[in-house]
């Protein structure tokens, strides 16, 4: 058994769960050089450096010296004890081989998606036109409330009719609010629509600010008093602070259709 390496480092744990986020993670094309032979088998520079960066989470070039001999001591010894002969025995078992067969599958197919994201990139007409459309479909209003939430439509009927008397609605929502506003008077603060769920959202745009809903709401949460105090014009985004965002959604919905294509062409 022939050992020759640069560096080792005894004592260090194995941590072989760290080799498939290795292999699943981006490889940019280098030459490679052996760093150290394990039994006849070169470990080179870039399944140091792949390991390397699975294991510090940070760029290869930025890890130190100690934790560089540390991942070349692991990877020492998964691979000495990969080419036992025991390992042969092992690596036959049907569980093993599918293990290792989706590893290789999902990393070459990540490299896939890398490059053909990497040849259709989102354009700027592309981008713009998605966030356009995104503004077309905003909500033109803001709203600012307060809401009771009650477990039973008897109990939040009760309150309207204590709210029609006169009552104040943030005393009331501190007294019988089981929700986790109800210390703070039931307030929301300040919302878009699409935050809410459906039923609480239209309730609130029906109502005139300073006006109280004149019947319970119900959502799967229990049922609502809600009390819209003001409204105000919603202010979209500006294209540079979502840009990325949207690139992003663009260059997947590029891949998924991609995706789909080679789906249509299996089945037909």
């Amino acid at each position: 058994m022939s050992i020759s390496t640069r560096s080792r480092r005894s004592g260090t744990s194995l941590a072989l769960v760290a080799i498939t986020a290795a292999i699943l993670a981006p490889v940019s094309s280098v030459m490679a050089e052996s760093v150290v032979t394990v039994n006849g088998i070169d470990i080179d520079s870039v399944m140091v450096n792949m390991y390397l960066e699975s294991r510090t989470q940070k760029p290869a070039d930025q890890a130190t010296q100690a934790e560089r001999d540390a991942v070349v001591q692991e990877l020492t010894d998964i691979y000495l004890i990969t080419t036992q002969p025991s390992a042969k025995a092992v690596s036959e078992d049907p569980r093993l081989k599918a293990q290792i067969e989706l590893q290789s599958r999902a990393a070459i197919a990540q490299a896939i998606a890398t490059d053909f994201i990497a040849k259709n990139p989102a354009t700027d007409e592309e981008i713009l036109a998605k966030y356009e459309e995104q503004i077309k479909m905003a909500p033109t209003l803001q709203f600012k409330a307060r809401h009771i939430l009650v477990e039973t439509q008897a109990a939040a009927a009760e309150l309207i009719a204590k709210l029609d008397d006169g009552a104040d609605f943030a005393e009331l929502a501190k007294e019988s609010s089981t929700g986790p506003t109800g210390p703070n008077g039931g307030d929301l603060g300040w919302f878009s629509p699409q935050q809410m769920v459906k039923p609480f959202s239209d309730a609130v745009a029906a109502l005139a600010d300073g006006a109280h809903t004149s019947e319970p709401v119900q959502t799967q949460f229990g049922w609502h008093v809600i009390l819209r105090e003001e409204s105000r014009e919603n202010q979209p985004p500006t294209l540079e602070s979502v840009r990325d965002t949207i690139k992003q959604r663009l260059e997947q919905e590029k891949f998924q259709g991609y995706i789909e294509k080679l789906r249509a062409d299996f089945a037909g």
